[in-house]
């Protein structure tokens, strides 16, 4: 399984006046471990952007299971689920770096056109894509 692992340095601003991160972090988090997961596999977010295409998310899923706290460094581990050619979800893992387990969630994602928001195929726009996510799905089986 490809996993990516990304650490973030929990920042004062993101905490709040106990000192604990503010639930609504973490869906940043998520969304840089994504990110990097991409970068990791040989693609990047900003050059599908670049082309009018986005990859919204449809649904979330986040469980707490512990705080993480001002000054804490964080890791993210991020992978791929499921893919079916038109949905992705990823997956991911937060712990501290005594492998406290923080919060585990999904984000689920479809692939539409900018302009109009219409879902697309990604084995049209991008079939190296495609046969990426398709290949690192078979490896899970």
């Amino acid at each position: 399984m490809e996993i990516n692992h990304t650490e973030i340095d929990v920042r004062y601003a993101e905490t709040d006046q106990m000192g604990i991160v503010h639930h609504s972090n973490y869906l940043i988090w998520f969304e840089i471990g994504r990110t990097n997961f991409i970068k990791q596999i040989g693609f990047n977010y900003a050059d599908m952007e670049a082309r009018g295409i986005l990859s919204p998310i449809i649904d979330v899923q986040l469980s707490y299971k512990n705080p993480a706290k001002y000054g804490e460094t964080v890791i993210i581990e991020t992978w791929l689920k499921t893919y079916d050619g038109i949905r992705t979800t990823y997956e991911y893992r937060i712990t501290n770096q005594k492998e406290d387990l923080l919060v585990t969630g999904s984000t689920i994602h479809v692939v539409v056109k900018k302009d109009n928001f219409k879902p697309i195929l990604l084995r049209k726009t991008y079939p190296e894509w495609h046969q990426t996510y398709k290949n690192l799905i078979k490896e899970e089986e």
